[in-house]
């Protein structure tokens, strides 16, 4: 059975690059309290989503604040899947964090990593999430390519030894912040995951839409990573052709790929392991702030619909298409109980 999670990022104000926000706040309480009610079992947290302005505080007083948000998140019965140190958002980070030409900024990094680390155990949670929203290049001639990978080889080394336990996720992504990324596909993260010191602590988690940027298929990225014992977690979307990351409700625009991908997660019993299938989904900007949740709703209701889908399709028939080669009719059967007349 599925278990859900979600971040409080993905209940946003409405303001993008071209615009300002369209709609007025909800408290981080109001927010928790709303993802219980629509069914959620985990939240996701940036480290600056758990302890607001961890900058200017001692790491005991960090730790504190989180042990705190850990009491708050069991009055609703609700996990922490993961941390993940928002390293793209400050000024030490323009140039990347862990792959910096600066050594000052890479220290920094490390520093909001091991803080993460912290959070995450104040939390009870053993993952570590890294998005590598700036390791790379804007200026392909700015950074070695070769010494890049070893930096944030060197950054995992040290995120390991600082605590035994824990895990780290690298969330792949081509582009976007930056113009070429050090780790674009799950390919290279579990390459990455092998040059660790000790990579069975190092897996990778897989964005629906960070695939299409990338020209690749998600369900496709999540079998490959599966097949390795290397995807531990997962955020569904949806998304428009190879652009900007859209982060659309799961399915509303590839709903033959999000049925794929629940296909394979359900067949090889994603979340019997303590995972979870996390949603990371933007609310269309002109929503109004009263109905500002429904594409979390609507992400939830699709996935489970496919599901259910699955639940009645028809295996038997699958296998005698693939011995027979006759992948016409399994094409056509896959439409019709997409369709509805199967």
């Amino acid at each position: 059975m599925f278990k859900y999670s979600v971040g409080p990022w993905n209940v946003h104000e409405g303001a993008d690059a071209y615009g300002p926000a369209t709609r007025d706040s909800f408290s981080f309480e109001e927010k928790i309290k709303k993802f219980k009610d629509i069914g959620f079992d985990a939240i996701q947290f940036h480290d600056d989503d758990a302890v607001p302005n961890l900058n200017n505080m001692s790491e005991d007083a960090i730790i504190r604040e989180a042990k705190e948000l850990k009491s708050f998140l069991d009055g609703y019965g609700l996990k922490s899947e993961f941390v993940a140190p928002r390293l793209w958002m400050d000024p030490h980070t323009v140039d990347g964090g862990f792959t910096s030409n600066s050594k000052e900024d890479r220290e920094f990094a490390i520093w909001r990593a091991k803080r993460s680390i912290d959070i995450a155990r104040a939390l009870d949670c053993n993952y570590i999430v890294l998005w590598l929203a700036r390791e790379g290049t804007i200026v392909p001639e700015s950074k070695s390519p070769s010494e890049t990978v070893k930096r944030l080889v060197d950054a995992l080394d040290i995120m390991l030894d600082y605590d035994k336990e824990i895990k780290v996720m690298i969330e792949t992504k081509p582009n976007e912040p930056i113009d070429r990324s050090v780790c674009p596909t799950l390919g290279h993260a579990l390459a990455v995951s092998a040059a660790t010191k000790d990579p069975s602590r190092v897996g990778a988690l897989l964005e629906t839409a960070h695939a299409v940027l990338a020209g690749l298929d998600p369900a496709g990225e999540m079998g490959f990573a599966l097949a390795m014992g290397k995807l531990w977690g997962v955020h569904l979307n949806d998304q428009n052709g190879m652009k900007f990351d859209e982060d659309k409700s799961f399915g509303v625009e590839n709903l033959r790929s999000a049925f794929n991908q629940v296909k394979v997660l359900k067949e090889h019993n994603f979340c019997a392991g303590g995972e979870y299938i996390g949603l990371d989904v933007k609310a269309i900007r002109t929503q109004k702030r009263d109905v500002s949740f429904t594409h979390l709703e609507n992400s939830l209701k699709i996935t489970k619909m496919l599901e259910e889908k699955l639940n009645r399709y028809d295996y038997a028939f699958e296998k005698k298409c693939r011995e027979e080669r006759n992948y016409e009719a399994l094409e056509m059967y896959v439409m019709e109980l997409l369709m509805g007349t199967k």
